[in-house]
């Protein structure tokens, strides 16, 4: 039987949890998130209580110096723990600024006169199939800016692509050898401008399944006034579901796993004058293109390569902080974990690169900071989420005391620092952070991305280049299990050394004084956190590539007579109306409004409350559908975590696995 710790020690390390929570629950009535000095406050706190935390660690907690099993576990654990922590000081301090630049693009609108700047587009694409470029290119064409040329740039040289491009009347380009990746491409499509008779002023990026908003150049454009910007970012956002939403039947309460980069890390990154390219969605400078030798191809990630370059040559790099476009997340979580590791590898490789943070080169200290956040972020974060996994299971297997630590100073001193940052982030961020699900987020491609950024670090060409799929059949149940093994493995051994180490205390003699509890809670949370991941792996069929949530009325004409409805939800293909009753193949029209002419459809199939009908629209309504979708509208995805809602959707999410 575990003895509990002395109450009254309990109690005084509690009193600085709820003095805590009692200051973060006034968080919102006294402070602003948008005040520097304010921000400042709060992650100043948060550093002091993290350094306080990491000074314990090492005086407290740590196995004699000796050679023995614990010091190795021990010494290592707590280095592991170190770095990540210098990686979160680093956050801590980009976070404390924060730029918005929407009213300066507002007062500069239109600063170029009556001509409109040239603009050229280009679409980089390599796999993708006919549905996914369709809407980028009729995106683009929808552009308000009017002086601009499309570009599809194909990488695959498709004789099927060329004629598409040619039938839509936009310009395609193809290039003999594919050396550079995605980088040597755009460099190919800059090169053949430089020939044209009348050059571009400015170059806009977009992969091939991003769609931009109508008002993507007009916006962008505009922070140009300032002759010293090379480049503006603009966000990403998504409008289908990342792997753990749709999994957990999220995407209308949990953000996308790269929301909180794109709407708080980037404008504050912005803040310090360290906003880097993103690659989709950006627009460059002609002339700063074409004095750095267009982009570096020294890395796979091509983009921050970009931004490097660019503040090494004495330009600006600016962050638009508006939804601007709207893009294909990966769907499957292969490509979910491969997108990451190749951002990982192509950062170690930036990070030996002429233009690393210790070569020699004209960046700026603060640029060369960007590199180095950056890669503590990639070398601590996932190694230390394996590390939290494995080092308890060495104290139930084999005595091996990594923590040897009272319970009532762990609360003080650790649930002190967990608890402020926790309030601290979701307060700035909107809810964004939250414990478990954000574990999960980075648990997934833990194993891969951190053989990507120590291969990386080490060997830093040689890899093959993987480029994300998008699209495809997702029309059934499918297990990874090859990537559900390691945590599945990880639950059963969890599980395992709990019981052996309760029921049986020969496995563990508990020579850790209080620290078992602190293994116990450790591993108790473990297994939530490899439980859920483990439900993660399992994909769900994905029925819709896009809906429209807000409903909205429409008209439906049937042998002359109007009714009057609600549509539920809408796709490219299908609509789900509300208030009617006709029997299946029986044919009508339907008038959407921002669509030409009534569409063509039939029903399909009776629903509790109406109809799923079949769309049959023609290539103009098609268009319109389009730009409805894509082009117009509000920001996609989740902006604020309600703690409520997510509770229900959480719940919901269950019962679908139930089922």
């Amino acid at each position: 039987m575990l003895p509990f710790p002395h109450l009254g020690e309990l109690g005084s390390a509690a009193m600085h949890l709820l003095l805590v929570i009692g200051v973060g629950s006034l968080m919102p009535f006294v402070i602003d998130s948008r005040r520097p000095r304010h921000r400042a406050l709060l992650l100043g706190i948060a550093g002091l209580l993290a350094l306080r935390y990491m000074w314990w660690r090492a005086t407290q907690t740590l196995a004699p110096a000796e050679l023995s099993f614990d010091m190795v576990g021990s010494w290592l654990l707590f280095a592991l723990e170190a770095f990540s922590v210098l990686g979160s000081l680093s956050a801590f301090v980009i976070l404390s600024r924060y730029k918005l630049r929407s009213k300066e693009a507002d007062a500069h609108a239109g600063w170029w006169g009556e001509r409109d700047p040239r603009v050229a587009i280009l679409i980089a694409t390599y796999n993708e199939d006919r549905d996914v470029l369709e809407r980028t290119i009729v995106g683009a064409k929808f552009l308000r800016h009017q002086n601009k040329e499309i570009i599809v740039c194909d990488d695959n040289r498709r004789d099927w692509l060329r004629d598409f491009c040619a039938e839509l009347q936009v310009r395609y380009m193809c290039r003999p050898t594919n050396e550079g990746q995605k980088a040597g491409n755009i460099n190919h499509a800059l090169d053949r401008l430089a020939e044209d008779a009348v050059p571009p002023d400015f170059v806009a990026v977009l992969d091939a399944d991003f769609v931009p908003h109508r008002g993507f150049l007009s916006r962008s454009l505009a922070l140009f006034h300032d002759p010293e910007v090379g480049l503006v970012q603009t966000p990403q956002h998504f409008f289908n579901q990342d792997p753990i939403q749709h999994n957990f039947n999220l995407g209308r309460s949990y953000p996308d796993e790269q929301r909180f980069f794109f709407d708080h890390m980037q404008p504050s990154r912005d803040g310090w004058g360290i906003a880097f390219c993103c690659g989709t969605s950006s627009v460059v400078r002609w002339t700063a293109l074409r004095e750095i030798g267009g982009f570096n191809t020294e890395s796979v990630t091509e983009d921050f390569m970009l931004t490097l370059a660019l503040q090494n040559a004495g330009w600006r790099s600016v962050y638009l902080a508006e939804p601007l476009s709207e893009g294909l997340a990966p769907e499957g979580l292969k490509e979910y974990v491969t997108q990451r590791a190749r951002w990982c590898l192509g950062l170690m490789q930036i990070a030996r690169s002429s233009l690393g943070p210790l070569s020699a080169n004209n960046l700026r200290l603060r640029d060369r900071w960007s590199v180095v956040d950056s890669i503590l972020y990639w070398t601590t974060t996932y190694p230390f989420r394996i590390a939290a996994i494995v080092f308890p299971l060495l104290y139930w297997f084999f005595d091996v005391v990594v923590v040897n630590a009272r319970l009532p100073d762990v609360i003080s001193y650790f649930g002190a620092y967990y608890l402020w940052v926790l309030f601290t982030l979701n307060f700035l961020t909107r809810g964004m952070v939250v414990p478990i699900l954000n574990d999960v987020s980075q648990l997934l491609g833990a194993i891969p991305i951190t053989r990507a950024a120590f291969t990386g670090l080490f060997k830093p060409h040689g890899h093959p280049f993987s480029v994300t799929a998008k699209g495809g059949d997702r029309s059934r149940v499918v297990v990874q299990w090859r990537l559900m093994m390691p945590f599945l493995i990880g639950f059963v051994l969890t599980l395992a050394g709990l019981l052996l180490g309760i029921v049986f205390d020969h496995y563990a003699t508990f020579s850790a004084g209080d620290g078992k509890w602190v293994i116990l809670f450790w591993s108790l949370y473990n297994l939530a956190v490899l439980a859920v991941t483990c439900l993660a792996c399992i994909e769900r069929p994905r029925k819709e590539l896009h809906v429209s949530d807000r409903p909205e009325r429409a008209v439906f004409w049937k042998d002359g007579e109007q009714h009057d409805l609600w549509i539920t939800s809408l796709t490219m293909d299908t609509v789900r109306i509300r208030g009617l009753k006709i029997p299946v193949q029986a044919r009508g029209q339907l008038l959407v409004e921002d669509i030409p002419g009534p569409i063509e459809t039939y029903a399909i199939a009776e629903v509790s409350d109406g109809l799923r009908l079949q769309l049959l629209p023609t290539d103009a309504q098609r268009e319109a559908l389009f730009v409805k979708f894509y082009a117009e509208g509000h920001e996609p995805g989740v902006t604020e975590v309600r703690l409520k809602r997510l509770t229900r959707d959480i719940v919901r999410g269950f019962g679908i696995w139930r089922s």
